[in-house]
Formats: C-alpha cells, sequence, structure tokens
C-alpha cells in the first residue's frame, strides 16, 4: 500500500488517466491518496488538455473545411512562385520547401524562381571584386559573371536537394517530387543607361512557355533560375523578379507569388491588403525613398496584371506558413495586386441570392432583420446592392423607391461578422445614397429595431409612422413596432 502511494510511483501510473476516466484508474489504487492525486489532475491537466485537443481538432476541421474551394480551386492552374537568395540561408527555409511540397501534391503546378543575390556577393567578396548595384541591378562584368554562375548552380543544386528529401518522420516521407531545369529564358543585354554600362546584366527577351507548360504537364517542378541565354551563345544575369514577371505573363499564370524581405506598406507601415495596377503606380510615385527590391517586385506585380496575370500575392517571407495562408484562406495573409479589385460594390445579380441568404440568416434570427424568403428575394434581387469579397458575399443592402413621394425605403442593411469594423457599412451606405441621388431621389426612410443608434450617428432622425410613403404605412407591422428614421439627400 505504501509503495503505491510513493511519490515515485504514482505519477507513473497518472499517465493512464490520460487514456480514461480518471475513476477507472483510481480504482485501481486502494488508498484515497492516490485517488485523490488522480483526481485533482484530471481536473486541473488532463480534462482541460483533453478540451484543449478537442478544440484545436475542431478548429482544424474548420479550417480544412474552409480552405476545400481553395482546394478544389488550385488544383491544375500555374503557380510562379519567386524569392530572393536570403531565404536559402534561413532556418525556415525547409518549412517553405515542405509547403511547396504539399502544393506539388494538392496538384497546382509551380514554376520556381529563385534569386542569388547574397550568393554572388559572398563569391565576389571572397575574390576581393567591385559589386556595384544601379537601381537595383548589378553591373555584371566577367569576373561577377562567373560568380552570378557558379551561385546560381549551388542554388539550384540546393533546392532540388532538398525537394528530393524522403526521410520518414518528416513531412516529405514518401514523397517524390522531380524538378526540371532548362534554357526557358532568352535575355538579351541592357546596354547602357545613363551613362552605365550593365555589360553581362541582361532583360527578358522571350520565354520558351510552349517547353515549360510541356514540363509542368508531367506533374515536374519548373525551377527558372535569374540567367537567361541569347542565340550567340551568351549568358546574362537577370533579377528574379523580372523573370518571374515574364514568366507568369507568358503562361498566364494564374498566380504570381513574391517572397519578399518585407512586407508591403504605406507610409505608415501598414500592411497594404490588396491595390490594383493603378494605385501601385501612385504608390510608386510617392514612395520615392521605397527600398530598391520592394519597388522591383511592385512594378512587375503591376506589369504581369497588366499582361493578364491574374493575380499577384506579395508575402513577407519571415512570417512561416504565409504561403498556406494566402492561398487557402479568404482573407490571405500579405498584399494581393489584381487587374480588377479584390473586394468590390455592385448590383446584386441572381447567383448571388443564396449568399445573400446566408448572410442575413443569423440577423434574422436574432429579429435584428424581417425575415425574407428566397422567392422574394429573388424577386426583390435587383433592388439589393452587394459587396463581393472574392467571390463571397460579405454585405448587403436594398434600396427600395417611392418615385411619387421622391423617397426610397433603405432595407436589409448587413455586413458578415467577420468584417465588421471596417467602415464597410458606411461605404455600403454612401454607395446607396449615390444611387437614390442619381434616380432624383430626395430622401431615405428606414425601419429599425435594434439598429437605430448606427442610423442616428449617420444622419438619419427619428420621425413616426405618418412620414411613410402611403404603400408602405399600409405594409407597416404593428406587432414588430419598427422605429422610422429619415434622411434628406
Amino acid at each position: 500500500m505504501a509503495a503505491a502511494c510513493s511519490a515515485h510511483r504514482v505519477p507513473r501510473r497518472l499517465e493512464q488517466a490520460a487514456v480514461g476516466h480518471w475513476g477507472t484508474v483510481a480504482r485501481r489504487f486502494p488508498c484515497a491518496r492516490a485517488a485523490a492525486i488522480l483526481g485533482a489532475l484530471h481536473r486541473s491537466l488532463i480534462y482541460p488538455a483533453v478540451k484543449r485537443r478537442r478544440r484545436n481538432n475542431g478548429d482544424f476541421v474548420d479550417w480544412f473545411r474552409q480552405s476545400s474551394p481553395y482546394i478544389h480551386a488550385h488544383r491544375g492552374k500555374v503557380v510562379v512562385l519567386s524569392f530572393g537568395g536570403e531565404a536559402l540561408g534561413d532556418d525556415g527555409f525547409a518549412n517553405l520547401v515542405h509547403d511547396i511540397a504539399l502544393l506539388n501534391g494538392l496538384g497546382i503546378r509551380l514554376v520556381l524562381v529563385p534569386g542569388a543575390r547574397p550568393q554572388i556577393e559572398q563569391r565576389l567578396a571572397a575574390r576581393g571584386a567591385d559589386m556595384q548595384v544601379v537601381n537595383g541591378l548589378r553591373v555584371t562584368d566577367d569576373e561577377a559573371l562567373a560568380c552570378v554562375k557558379e551561385a546560381n548552380g549551388v542554388v539550384r543544386v540546393e533546392i532540388e536537394a532538398l525537394l528530393s528529401m524522403g526521410l520518414a518522420n518528416s513531412p516529405m516521407a514518401g514523397v517524390r517530387i522531380r524538378v526540371g531545369s532548362g534554357n526557358f529564358v532568352a535575355a538579351k543585354p541592357l546596354g547602357v543607361i545613363d551613362g552605365i554600362d550593365y555589360q553581362h546584366t541582361g532583360e527578358v527577351r522571350r520565354v520558351d512557355a510552349e517547353a515549360l507548360r510541356g514540363l509542368l504537364a508531367t506533374g515536374s517542378i519548373a525551377l527558372v533560375p535569374g540567367l537567361g541565354y541569347s542565340p550567340t551563345g551568351e549568358v546574362f544575369n537577370l533579377s528574379a523578379a523580372d523573370v518571374a514577371g515574364a514568366v507568369a505573363a507568358a503562361l498566364n499564370a494564374d498566380k504570381l507569388i513574391f517572397l519578399t524581405e518585407h512586407r508591403a506598406s504605406d507610409g505608415r507601415g501598414r500592411l497594404i491588403s490588396s491595390m490594383v495596377p493603378r494605385e501601385v503606380d501612385l504608390l510608386l510615385a510617392r514612395r520615392r525613398s521605397m527600398a530598391e527590391d520592394m519597388a522591383r517586385v511592385l512594378q512587375n506585380a503591376a506589369a504581369a496584371c497588366r499582361a493578364g496575370v491574374h493575380r499577384v500575392h506579395i508575402l513577407d517571407r519571415h512570417d512561416d506558413g504565409i504561403l498556406l495562408s494566402e492561398l487557402f484562406t479568404r482573407d490571405g495573409a500579405g498584399t494581393l495586386v489584381t487587374a480588377e479589385p479584390y473586394e468590390l460594390t455592385r448590383t446584386a445579380r441572381i447567383e448571388d441570392v443564396g449568399g445573400i441568404l446566408e448572410l442575413i440568416a443569423p440577423m434574422e434570427a436574432a429579429g435584428v432583420l424581417v425575415k425574407r424568403s428566397r422567392e422574394l428575394l429573388e424577386q426583390e434581387i435587383d433592388q439589393f446592392t452587394v459587396i463581393e469579397r472574392d467571390g463571397a458575399i460579405i454585405g448587403c443592402a436594398a434600396l427600395y423607391p417611392f418615385p411619387d413621394e421622391g423617397v426610397a425605403e433603405l432595407a436589409c442593411v448587413a455586413i458578415h461578422g467577420g468584417y465588421r469594423g471596417a467602415r464597410r457599412g458606411d461605404a455600403l451606405l454612401a454607395h446607396i445614397e449615390g444611387q437614390a441621388r442619381k434616380a432624383g431621389i430626395g430622401g431615405l426612410f428606414v425601419l429599425s429595431t435594434r439598429t437605430s443608434h448606427w442610423f442616428r450617428e449617420r444622419g438619419f432622425q427619428s420621425a413616426g409612422v405618418e412620414v411613410l410613403p402611403r404603400r408602405r404605412r399600409d405594409l407597416y407591422n404593428w406587432r414588430r413596432n419598427s422605429k422610422v428614421y429619415i434622411k434628406s439627400l
């Protein structure tokens, strides 16, 4: 009995409590002290741990389910991924390789465009050679070109080696990935700019898109270094960002992803979540002191969008897992550059009915909004304006005009709970007010039971039911007893 209660015996057996109810194990200990210890352990450690594990499992399941539309959407699509040579020397590069392997396993056709600047500079420094960089581009003389070739070769071998790993007990266990490279990029000399002869530094002339597509069709990952070749047999040093942009445009890629040393931010250091090419141009014009590597990435992002690339993502590579977060969640984790706005306010269409019903259902259940049937919503869909974000409806409002009285009813104003706090409601109201003014409407009215303060803060004033147009007054629900607010436009 004493042995069973000793300090060095109880803890070992307490582990059994993790796999069953503590009382079952407690019965194996005749002494009350052991049972008390087990009970305390279960209450303070085991039960919370089990709850935490279940909660974590639930979080994973929820995330996995929410990511499934993106898994299906990305399968078979071409994604060009560019990252600097700095990434190879980082402790987190192995995780990035695992993520790349996962994307390949999910059927995404990947083209990798790695940079090699640190590796080149290391070799130049070892030779005591001059390292001249002008406007973000290296002046490549004969000695520098030798270092460029060597560095790109080393980078290629390192990436191929990491993608070839298949060790047991690792994320790449049992994975077999083929990597192909070649002379996919034809280049020409950059020449002399502002009196600077860039010598063996070049620019992309042409990308062999057919050969790249053939390689990707085999399920291989294409590896395209920052080198270009000429018909005369010359080799040119190219910017990896330029190569990535040109390859993405030539392949009409679905996505071009830049993993950068810093995130794309505004003048106050805040992350820019999305931009269109025109906004990129304005940002570059305003911020002339921007880091050259980021400026070059942004230039290529805008150019790629204009050339037909669907989406360009700019991600801070130091954020572990950011590649997966960006691709498999609605809001992503970096900066998105698209030819069309990622989030837009527009007139609703019949195919939006399901999204609107899903959006307003919680507010209908809470009594904030009047319940609408699918049939009614289909009939009135032309009256609705929606906010669409990456294919999902996250906001809506309806405008019902009464032309004879020169007023209109604002109704069914709703913003998804996950997107409140960013003034989307204000933007939606401003959009509706603009529509009303264009239609010659002089005022709005709204009926509300739970959100009166929101409308009052935006210029609506309390009024009686008698101010409503006769047709609307006849439909007024006295049992609901909504308050009436009006606003002059």
